[in-house]
């Protein structure tokens, strides 16, 4: 049985993911990539970065003023409840610039340090991502409705299709791409999605067997890696150690611990 605590903090999650995801669909300008001057279109997508996190935090503060808030804009509160929100209000800002779709919304509540609750909203995907500790990984879109998620059967290494990200330091960015160069011949293949959260998602819904990525914040990871986790995916960063800023992992049963294994000998985690 769901715990009520739960039950409220998803429904939570959900609106104001979905009401965010509308902000940012619906007030993206649509020359946006396009701006007369260079500083323009990352002015606007910073607006509307910390607008659609004003509206999480905002609603909230509303239900309920007692949670710590961490936020990628700047949002950080104690709280006094033991409840604590982690908010990426636009998690893949460059697709977001350049009109590509996969950009997402990331809610995740946290309750005394764990992970509870986490939603992911892709807009121009049309699809939200939720799951409950304990609860299974769920996904609802506009032509399927409510399914729930399962990682796909693991294949071997040399047949999985792993996803990652990039820094945009041009040192660290060099390092990464020798990774994955020595990486590409062990795999099916490698994409670059652009959104920490969505390929976490997509790694849930079987969409790919592993996702990689080294420099990610809690923001970036908390609802993702829930929802991963939920979704019978194994998720970690070095051996031994969860994820973090250092390295994430996430893969299927059969591709994370081989995956984790050639990125420790490849030193993906360190610049």
């Amino acid at each position: 049985m769901t715990d009520p605590l739960h039950t409220e903090l998803l429904e939570i999650a959900q609106e104001a993911a979905r009401r965010a995801g509308a902000l940012l669909r619906d007030g993206r300008p649509a020359d946006l990539a396009v701006a007369a001057t260079k500083s323009s279109p990352i002015d606007v997508v910073t607006e509307m970065d910390i607008a659609a996190e004003k509206l999480i935090t905002g609603l909230i503060a509303e239900r309920r003023p007692d949670d710590g808030v961490l936020g990628e804009e700047g949002a950080a509160t104690e709280g006094t409840s033991g409840v604590r929100w982690v908010i990426d209000p636009l998690d893949g800002t460059v697709n977001y610039l350049y009109g590509l779709p996969t950009w997402a919304v990331s809610i995740a509540a946290e309750q005394d340090g764990e992970t509870v609750v986490g939603v992911v909203t892709a807009p121009m995907r049309a699809e939200t991502f939720h799951a409950v500790l304990g609860g299974g990984a769920w996904a609802t879109g506009a032509w399927d409705g409510e399914r729930r998620l399962a990682c796909r059967p693991a294949p071997s290494l040399d047949q999985a299709l792993v996803s990652t990200g990039f820094n945009y330091v041009a040192e660290v960015r060099a390092h990464q791409a020798e990774v994955a160069r020595r990486l590409i011949p062990r795999l099916r293949d490698i994409r670059r999605g652009g959104s920490a959260a969505v390929d976490l998602c997509d790694v849930a819904a079987g969409r790919l067997d592993g996702y990689y990525e080294r420099g990610l914040h809690p923001w970036d990871l908390a609802a993702g890696d829930l929802i991963a986790r939920e979704a019978g995916a194994l998720t970690g960063g070095r051996p031994g150690e969860r994820p973090s800023g250092d390295l994430a992992i996430a893969g299927t049963p059969g591709v994370f611990e081989p995956l984790q294994r050639l990125l420790e000998d490849f030193g993906a985690w360190h610049d």
